[in-house]
């Protein structure tokens, strides 16, 4: 069986793009994967185009993986019933808080809304499915980030560009690495309202088999003074470790 050189070339350019959080560089794809910079060169542009990887314009360009590639990913969990999984206990937790549940995953610096639950008499919000959001001002970030690995961690603040939503939004690298240590502590963050004035926001992270973080959940309400979050953010942690649970994750973070 004859295999196109072209096709494969990409296919171990995504790989090894998949396995840099923190970006490489053409040089680097070309050095470990003993392509020609052209060649190289013209498959990664085509990937851009199309949103397989994302690249950023530094001084050297860095390429990460890119939404699309994600969204090809997020078709073979829902196939392998991943949505399935997690959907029917969030739907019970929308009703249950009263407030609107929210599945979220990564995607370089920013946040990716999966799903959706409300309650009976939802409040609007501006998040919808598929929309994105900026890491460092959602608690789906916060929570995802302060769980992931410290060398990513460190790799993808350094790479944010801190701006503010509200007086309140966090807006430099050592305060938002402060608040993931916070989270860790707890195992919840909070998103009290640095993205929108009017929304208090507390997630948690979603483990996987093997351990990582593969997402987190939140629920978002209007902000009320009188509100325990601490209590909420108490109440979507042992949610999340039971979804964590749902799909094979046996450990203990």
């Amino acid at each position: 069986m004859k295999l196109n050189r072209t096709a494969l070339r990409t296919v171990d350019i995504l790989k090894l793009v998949s396995k840099k959080p923190d970006g490489i560089t053409l040089d680097q794809i070309c050095e470990q994967l003993s392509i020609p910079k052209t060649s190289a060169y013209d498959i990664l542009t085509t990937l851009v185009h199309t949103g397989m990887v994302h690249v950023a314009r530094e001084q050297k360009q860095r390429y990460t993986i890119g939404l699309t590639a994600y969204r090809v990913g997020i078709n073979y969990t829902n196939n392998m019933d991943f949505i399935g999984t997690i959907d029917p206990v969030l739907k019970a937790f929308s009703k249950e808080v009263g407030k609107t549940v929210f599945f979220g995953v990564r995607a370089d610096d920013e946040i990716v809304y999966i799903c959706k639950y409300e309650p009976e008499n939802p409040i609007i919000t501006t998040a919808t499915v598929g929309t994105k959001n900026p890491i460092y001002c959602t608690s789906l970030g916060k929570a995802i980030l302060a769980y992931s690995e410290e060398e990513e961690r460190l790799a993808l603040t350094e790479r944010i560009h801190f701006r503010a939503f509200t007086e309140r939004t966090i807006r430099d690298k050592a305060c938002f690495l402060d608040e993931l240590e916070k989270v860790k502590e707890k195992g919840y963050a909070l998103d009290a309202r640095e993205l929108e004035e009017h929304m208090e926001c507390v997630g948690a992270p979603v483990f996987g088999p093997d351990g990582t973080v593969m997402g987190a959940i939140s629920v978002s309400s209007l902000y009320k003074p009188t509100e325990d979050y601490d209590a909420l953010g108490r109440r979507v942690c042992e949610k999340a470790a039971m979804l964590s649970r749902l799909l094979g994750y046996i450990g203990k973070r």
